[in-house]
């Protein structure tokens, strides 16, 4: 959820003796200047937290948003430029050491030269398998080979956590294969998403001619592909259905899913793909592997031809040659985001280096950038979070002593992964050289597949991290109950040599972290998870009742915003990370109001404790976008808009009322009988 920066690399050391001796006059307090105080708090706190800022920093052209992220996210990159760049200069690295990977990685995506010296050659024995299919058996063994270098289609396949026996891997057959994404921009009608359609056709076009096809072939397929993807589509689930694990668990042995689709063979895929001795598997969405095993008769070999070989391309469109790398940016850039340049060529490879070998990148980050005391900083809040969590719980109107037990005991498991692991995963295997950047890039996916794949039937570690110390963002798995927050959540911008009072670490870090991911273990998805993460039912009859009543007043209240003349928030879609905010800001003040600035009243730059821990907050989500990556977050986010995400939650606020002395009939202020007060 948020970055490490070098803004701050003596919050806990060195820099914090400076900051002692800094005058009090030398320091610009960010929550006062990120304001916009013409906007009354009463009717848009998001804008008057954050619209100052907006008005200094309008989105870059190269950007799809600016705020927060974007601030912590530049810095990050700078300093992983600074990591890369030191490696690559290191010409006599020994040869599988961390400094030659991350060196030659990043050399070679410099190195454009090579890249359009290349052209096409990087794909091309992969081109020729798919050219070489001529039967189904051929078709269904390269979409299954295909699976297994990073590309996707015709459906998504992943080894993970039974949701049912978290104690074991199993593997998820999923809906997928869409070049657009998600189901809703091949049947929206609004004239936005009609046009998208329209340059999707135009772009598949373009992307053929570029492959060397001539205008008629290049016109016919992508009619085809079109056709093809929408009728995948059709038979693919929406966002907020997506959200039921229940009716996106069905558990069937490899004999049962074969019946079902006899038209393929999956215990032949699985092996295909790498996987041995599969006996089960665990179907999202039955109705959609229904109309794939229709389709693989229905279509012709050919067509299937035609939709791989997009497929392919499009999948490594980012790492070819100018031209189609230009075409591929033009249609996901800036037709469905809205984004008019490309970022420089150094940022856009120092994201893909950091993306591909974090791993690697996150050893050297943590001994040269992390500043010590990081990680116990972040478990104090944590802990801090926690018990007041329990508090909270115990307090409840709502719910039976019998459920609050065992949400008490739900909660006391809860795993804390912070600030960086204890062990590194091996990337010993990975072979990177300086000639190829697409061989590279696909040498890491081949990696990361082949560590999900060789999972099965192995015993769940549940040491393993999801995330990168480097890596602004946090998580909540219900199937491990753990939270994972990495170190780079501790900064501030704007704090920089100094400390930031409790009540910013505690709106920035305590709520929108620590409270925000603990929440989700409490969500309506979350909820449905014990205490080992095995989807198991622990509510009385009654409390799950009133849960998912209060749960429908938060889809109701998000439902109601119109981000955009004529689109409005999905509140069902959304409503687990709004349960999530809803519960972390609560949790963060109430962790607060424990510390001596709160007791004490202390006042910092002329506002009180209470207003600088809602005005942090506010600042955890300052963010600004662009219309065309907000219409696109509202069809395929799970995340409400930003505005939303701080005006949503303190609605139902009396705290936040109270502090900004918000009266009743204000915006910001929903009517005692429609307040949601869950946990």
């Amino acid at each position: 959820m948020k970055l490490l920066t070098k803004l701050i690399l003596g919050l806990f050391s060195a820099l914090l003796l400076v900051s002692c001796n800094q005058k009090e006059a030398d320091f610009i307090d960010p929550l006062l200047t990120n304001r916009d105080t013409t906007v009354n708090p009463g009717d848009d706190f998001f804008m008057y937290a954050n619209g100052g800022w907006f008005k200094r920093n309008p989105i870059p052209a190269s950007e799809r948003s600016n705020g927060i992220f974007r601030t912590i996210g530049d810095t990050i990159n700078s300093q992983i430029k600074q990591i890369c760049e030191k490696s690559a200069e290191m010409t006599d690295a020994p040869k599988g050491s961390n400094e030659q990977k991350i060196g030659d990685f990043y050399a070679s995506g410099m190195d454009t030269l090579q890249i359009e010296k290349l052209g096409l050659s990087p794909l091309k024995a992969d081109l020729n398998r798919i050219k070489a299919i001529n039967d189904i058996p051929s078709l269904l063994n390269t979409i299954a080979y295909l699976h297994t270098i990073g590309a996707n289609p015709a459906f998504s396949l992943y080894v993970g956590q039974d949701d049912k026996n978290s104690s074991k891997y199993a593997i998820f057959l999923g809906q997928g294969g869409l070049g657009l994404g998600n189901r809703d921009y091949y049947f929206n009608t609004d004239k936005e998403t009609v046009n998208i359609r329209a340059e999707y056709v135009k772009h598949i076009e373009k992307m053929n001619l570029l492959i060397g096809k001539n205008l008629e072939i290049a016109k016919s397929n992508a009619q085809v592909i079109m056709k093809l993807e929408t009728e995948l589509a059709k038979n693919s689930r929406e966002l907020e259905e997506l959200r039921d694990p229940i009716k996106n668990y069905n558990k069937m042995g490899m004999a049962q899913i074969n019946s079902a689709t006899p038209n393929i063979d999956w215990k032949l895929m699985t092996a295909a793909m790498g996987i041995k001795n599969a006996d089960t598997v665990i179907v999202g969405q039955p109705e959609f592997y229904k109309a794939l095993n229709q389709m693989v008769k229905s279509y012709t070999v050919e067509d299937w031809k035609t939709y791989l070989e997009w497929d392919l391309v499009n999948s490594y469109a980012s790492y070819l040659h100018n031209a189609i790398e230009k075409q591929n940016f033009y249609f996901y850039s800036t037709v469905m985001s809205g984004v008019k340049e490309q970022k420089p060529r150094w940022k856009r490879i120092v994201e893909q280096t950091d993306g591909s070998l974090g791993e690697l990148i996150g050893q050297v980050y943590v001994k040269d950038y992390l500043p010590k005391g990081s990680k116990e900083k972040l478990l104090e809040i944590g802990n801090n979070i926690r018990d007041v969590y329990a508090e909270r719980i115990k307090t409840l109107d709502w719910m039976s002593e019998e459920t609050k037990k065992k949400a008490l005991f739900k909660l006391s498991k809860i795993v804390m992964k912070v600030g960086y692991p204890d062990k590194w995963k091996d990337m010993s295997s990975v072979n990177i050289n300086r000639g190829t950047f697409l061989a590279n890039v696909m040498a890491t996916n081949k990696w990361a597949i082949n560590t999900m794949i060789s999972k099965y039937g192995k015993p769940v570690d549940r040491t393993e991290w999801g995330m990168y110390p480097q890596t602004y963002n946090a998580y909540y798995s219900p199937s491990n109950n753990e939270i994972c927050v990495p170190a780079c959540n501790i900064l501030v911008p704007g704090f920089e040599g100094r400390m930031p009072d409790d009540a910013v670490l505690y709106g920035i870090i305590g709520g929108s972290t620590f409270g925000h991911e603990i929440t989700h273990g409490f969500d309506d998805q979350g909820s449905q998870y014990d205490e080992k993460g095995n989807l198991n039912n622990w509510w009385t009859a009654e409390d799950l009742k009133k849960f998912k009543a209060k749960t429908k007043l938060i889809v109701d209240q998000f439902s109601q915003y119109e981000a955009l003349p004529g689109k409005f928030v999905n509140g069902d879609a959304t409503q687990g990370e709004n349960i999530a905010d809803l519960g972390g800001v609560v949790m963060g003040f109430e962790a607060f109001k424990k510390s001596a600035q709160y007791k004490n009243k202390e006042k910092i730059s002329g506002l009180t404790p209470e207003q600088r821990f809602f005005l942090a907050y506010g600042y955890a989500w300052m963010v600004n976008i662009k219309p065309e990556s907000l219409a696109q977050q509202l069809l395929t986010d799970v995340h409400a808009p930003a505005k939303y995400r701080i005006n949503g939650p303190l609605e139902n606020n009396p705290d936040f009322h109270k502090a900004f002395n918000i009266k009743p009939g204000s915006k910001m202020r929903r009517p005692d009988n429609l307040k949601v007060v869950i946990w």
